[in-house]
């Protein structure tokens, strides 16, 4: 048990195969090394063993919040979702924003952690600190968006008042690699396939109901200080300054013209670093600023809803009618983010901004994550470019926005030989079709919205991510581009290992505690340590709280390396590699630029004191890492042990 601040110490053991609930406390010294959030959820999976398959009874499917969730901490309103993907095979984490991470907190839970195979489908309510699994047969089948109302009127809250909802859609049960868990309508666990294994597990929806109670902070006064000095700085920067900052106003596709026009905008199935560079070199006219978060507050915007104690209010909710083969539809939604139009738009030569929304919609209604869906269809397009999907269909053609929208939802009930291929994710289309060149992906995730020729940091950020390729484990687009905390040469490699690391630590500080990442165009450690301490009475200096984040991500590449992961798996595509033979340099401002990976993974493991790719036992004993059985490597050069 633990009687830090900001816990319940309460936490749901749900088996669904028995249909039994049982509760139990947090072990005080896990809650004080992992932090909370995406630290316990991680731990709680590494319990459950690092070999289990990611779709049998074994895998443990954990929703974790943090010591400041639910709390007056600026932006404490996300979640997280962790287990073993089904994607990657890699430890995963999955986080959203909204209210239903806060209401779980309030409900009086730290957590709900599900084991087992439900018989027949079940969704679990929780309320007053207790949960309560009920039939869900009758909405087996539905999309996201009906289930939302139907469990509405069943439970008897309002979302908004008191009642948020966890749901996957015919994706997850149908048991797509790829396929998420939707808050509500729109906020979204959109990657490693979470959905995929809640689907599996024969959990139709989490619903929360609760009234608002704040956890109250250990040492009010040090807490306060931090909460007010966090609140000053998102005030006065540039980026987050409520309705001022570029995130306030455009929402995360601020990001479009400026990738864009610094060439770093993969196109094309990252055949270009631009629109730009494909116009000019295919003489087509696809324009990334008809999609961009500009375009979109200008014609399409409708309203500038917010998550729990956000000021930022980054979601930007749009309208749109739509004529799809001569039905007219009429979508209003609140994602029109930056990677979901990336990968729906530009990367599959398409700038239908009003087509984009429709499919963003449909992604969330199926429960499909949307930068892989967008991925995958560019893959798609150029394999069919290639001849490599004569026999399924005809394949997809480029930009082909209305066959998209319809192959969104086929996807998504795995309907036809076409749909179910890219059901599977890109690493299994690419092994049953000979089209690893055409595949944008690290350990089976695919990449997001920068491309690691013009932004290096992304490069090793890609790489040695844990949970596959994504820009969200170490940010450094924040330095990069924007200046945070400070300006770097984005196509200078040396340095950013280091970089990354610190980028990573950080960000496993922040979704363990679980705060929105968003703050970190504005806060740092120094605001960090404050809220934390104050919130739960620990005293820990700042350095002891950065090796805590350190802690974290080095138990989820333990994780990995347990389960037969290692320095061959911290890849990327061959086009954006130095030296690769299907290398394909940068154009226009990134002309001639390569990602020089090895010398940057050389740099970052010497950081991280890892053996080709493995945490050391050196390094295991350093962190107090003490679980498992050690990956048998010293810092003195050993090799990574065969899977076991």
């Amino acid at each position: 048990m633990t009687d830090l601040g900001g816990f319940k110490d309460h936490v749901a053991h749900v088996d669904l195969s028995e249909g039994d609930v049982t509760y139990q406390g947090i072990d005080d010294e896990d809650a004080k090394k992992y932090i909370g959030g995406r630290g316990l959820g991680v731990k709680y999976v590494f319990d459950a063993g690092p070999d289990v398959d990611p779709l049998g009874p074994d895998n443990r499917l954990v929703f974790m919040n943090g010591p400041l969730t639910g709390s007056q901490a600026v932006m404490s309103g996300r979640i997280a979702i962790c287990t073993k993907s089904p994607l990657t095979g890699t430890v995963t984490d999955s986080h959203h924003g909204g209210w239903s991470g806060a209401r779980l907190k309030w409900s009086g839970f730290d957590g709900l952690v599900f084991d087992g195979q439900a018989d027949d489908p079940v969704y679990a309510v929780v309320e007053d600190g207790e949960v309560e699994l009920r039939d869900a047969s009758h909405i087996w089948g539905k999309g996201v968006h009906e289930t939302r109302e139907i469990l509405e009127e069943e439970v008897d809250g309002s979302y908004g008042k008191n009642l948020s909802h966890m749901a996957i859609g015919p994706a997850g049960e149908n048991e797509v690699r790829y396929s998420c868990v939707v808050n509500e309508d729109d906020r979204v666990s959109g990657r490693g396939g979470t959905g995929c294994v809640m689907g599996n597990k024969g959990l139709k929806a989490v619903v929360v109901k609760s009234g608002t109670k704040m956890p109250k902070p250990a040492d009010s006064d040090t807490f306060g200080e931090g909460a007010r000095e966090a609140m000053q700085v998102i005030q006065e920067s540039d980026v987050t300054a409520p309705n001022e900052g570029a995130l306030s106003m455009y929402g995360t596709n601020v990001l479009m013209n400026i990738t864009e026009e610094m060439d770093a905008h993969p196109t094309k199935n990252g055949q270009y670093t631009s629109s730009f560079a494909m116009n000019e070199a295919e003489g087509t006219d696809i324009e990334a600023e008809r999609i961009s978060g500009e375009n979109v507050r200008e014609n399409i915007l409708v309203d500038e809803p917010t998550c729990h104690s956000c000021p930022v209010a980054c979601k930007k909710e749009v309208e749109v009618d739509y004529k799809h083969k001569g039905q007219d539809m009429n979508v209003q939604m609140e994602s029109y983010e930056y990677e979901s139009a990336w990968a729906l738009g530009t990367n599959s030569a398409n700038d239908d901004r009003d087509a984009i929304a429709v499919m963003i919609d449909r992604c969330n209604d199926m429960g499909i994550d949307t930068i892989d869906m967008g991925n995958i269809f560019a893959m798609a397009m150029e394999m069919t470019e290639k001849g490599k999907l004569d026999d399924l269909d005809d394949g997809i053609d480029w930009g082909d926005e209305e066959h998209m929208i319809d192959l969104i939802e086929e996807v998504g009930h795995r309907d036809g030989e076409l749909a179910d291929l890219l059901a599977e994710g890109v690493e299994s289309i690419a092994e049953s079709q000979d089209a690893h060149d055409c595949r944008l992906d690290v350990k089976g995730q695919t990449i997001a919205a920068y491309d690691p020729r013009a932004m290096k940091g992304m490069g090793i950020g890609y790489a040695t991510s844990n949970r596959g390729a994504c820009h969200l484990r170490g940010y450094t687009p924040a330095a990069e581009v924007l200046g945070i905390p400070e300006k770097v040469d984005p196509y200078e490699w040396e340095g950013k290992g280091e970089l990354c690391a610190t980028f990573q630590d950080l960000h496993a500080i922040s979704d363990s505690f679980d705060i929105c990442k968003f703050n970190a165009f504005a806060e740092g450690i120094e605001e960090y340590i404050k809220q934390y301490n104050g919130m739960t009475g620990r005293d820990l200096t700042e350095e002891e709280l950065m090796t805590a984040g350190e802690r974290v991500y080095n138990l989820e590449r333990y994780f990995n390396n347990l389960a037969g992961f290692d320095g061959s798996d911290d890849s990327l595509p061959g086009r954006f590699v130095e030296g690769d033979e299907e290398a394909i340099p940068g154009q226009r401002g990134s002309e001639g630029e390569l990602c020089e990976l090895a010398e940057m993974k050389d740099e970052y493991y010497s950081h991280r004191g890892w053996e080709d790719g493995v945490v050391t036992d050196d390094t295991l004993e350093r962190l107090d890492i003490d679980i498992g059985p050690g990956t048998g490597v010293s810092g003195s050069g050993g090799q990574a042990p065969a899977d076991d």
